[in-house]
């Protein structure tokens, strides 16, 4: 069955919302980590941000990219939690509150996308880290 090619002002506009929807996840998480927010945003809301229903963002996104709305978002979300648990003094439930989870969702969260608990990625890497040191040394 032929398919009819889709024109390249549709494939322009595409990328132009997956280029501001990354832009507004990147900027909303920023701010989550800045402190500058204390809710964290759904797909609908950067809809809204964007001028565009929901599930036509959706649907965008994931012809545009092949990954849902909600994966990217999600996984920034978890590159920025897995920069956090690295900084000494930190703690997960400090972690967990500035992404605004609860400590216990945080943790399901984070296992579901990473296949390991805060803790245990957070003491493999401090391991890798003091091993590094002993190579150096």
């Amino acid at each position: 069955m032929p398919t009819t090619p889709i024109p390249k002002k549709i494939l322009a506009r595409q990328h132009e919302i997956v280029a501001d929807f990354t832009r507004l996840v990147h900027a909303h998480v920023d701010d989550l980590v800045a402190g500058r927010a204390t809710e964290a945003l759904e797909i609908r809301d950067f809809a809204s941000q964007l001028c565009l229903h929901p599930t036509h963002l959706s649907n965008t996104i994931k012809q545009a990219t092949g990954a849902a709305a909600c994966a990217i978002y999600e996984r920034r979300l978890v590159a920025v939690a897995q920069a956090l648990l690295l900084e000494p003094g930190r703690t997960i439930a400090d972690v967990a509150a500035q992404l605004t989870y609860d400590p216990s969702n945080f943790t399901k969260f984070f296992k579901h996308f990473v296949g390991i608990t805060p803790r245990q990625f957070r003491e493999e890497a401090w391991a890798a880290r003091r091993e590094k040191a002993e190579l150096l040394t």
